[in-house]
């Protein structure tokens, strides 16, 4: 079979379209006439044989096949323009307003978020914590640029590209697990991914649970467990010193996977939103490397 080679123009004005919409809302944002934004999608449809984009009314649906053509392009832009960007250095300046999630390792996040503050001094940022599917809900109003949350199969728009981890069950050190009594639990509000696998779990293992405490923040959570009001889900970065693992030895089952993603809008991302989502990309992967047993790339 003859290799085909997808343009990365085409590509970039298929998710246009899909981020903002429409037809001539792509087109004014690239600078072309809507013939020629819909010239470019018949030419990509020729070159895969597949219809990618139907009308429906006023907006437009994607085929099953311009689903599965957009999650790729999404990654193929995003190496695009980080190759780019290590040989043309963007201009970092301007506001840049970034999502992260209270239902993450939002700690470690800020961190790397702290330290591009630091090598980009004319960026001015502005971050907004909240739950997952509210940040991913921001993205989409345009009120947010960047965001890092937790990936579910509804929130997969404007996915560039995600990660797997392991949620485990965190207690304080000293807290006992009754077989007997209903669990005590500590959960975010509902919406929250990791109270939605402690359930689901829970269930599967009919095993009876309480909600002992509500907390819409990591740390509120980590102050409740630490103090023994219950358990929760966390990431083995938000475990703290006061807190251990349960495990099967505790009667617990393990907790489903979670997949971290990252968010944006390829047409509305700025010179500092691309290099901060190459950052983020950056230590996002290096702890998926530790985590997976083969160490610090950096090292």
């Amino acid at each position: 079979m003859q290799p085909i080679d997808l343009p990365t123009t085409l590509l970039r004005t298929l998710i246009t379209i899909v981020d903002l919409g429409g037809y001539t809302r792509a087109a004014e944002a690239l600078g072309r006439t809507q013939p020629a934004v819909s010239l470019q999608i018949k030419r990509l449809e020729a070159l895969l044989g597949k219809k990618l984009i139907e009308p429906a009314g006023r907006d437009i649906r994607l085929t099953e096949a311009g689903e599965v053509l957009v999650r790729f392009a999404r990654q193929m832009l995003q190496l695009n323009d980080e190759a780019v960007a290590s040989f043309v250095k963007p201009s970092a300046t301007g506001m840049l307003r970034v999502g992260l999630p209270t239902d993450y390792a939002v700690a470690f996040l800020q961190e790397a978020i702290a330290d591009f503050g630091r090598q980009h001094a004319d960026v001015t940022l502005e971050v907004h914590c909240d739950l997952s599917h509210q940040l991913t809900t921001l993205l989409q109003r345009d009120a947010l640029d960047i965001v890092v949350g937790l990936l579910t199969t509804e929130r997969s728009l404007h996915l560039v590209k995600s990660w797997e981890d392991r949620p485990i069950w965190a207690a304080a050190t000293s807290y006992a697990v009754d077989p007997k009594a209903p669990l005590s639990l500590v959960a975010h509000p509902e919406g929250c991914e990791y109270r939605n696998r402690m359930l689901r779990t829970l269930a599967g293992d009919q095993r009876s649970w309480r909600i002992a405490l509500t907390s819409p923040d990591i740390s509120g959570l980590q102050q409740a467990v630490a103090a023994g009001l219950g358990i929760t889900a966390l990431t083995e970065k938000t475990l703290t010193s006061d807190m251990r693992v349960l495990d099967k030895q505790d009667g617990l089952p393990p907790l489903e996977m979670i997949q971290i993603g990252l968010f944006y809008k390829h047409v509305r991302l700025t010179d500092a939103g691309l290099l901060l989502s190459n950052l983020l990309i950056e230590r996002l992967d290096q702890a998926a490397m530790i985590r997976s047993g083969k160490g610090d790339p950096s090292t």
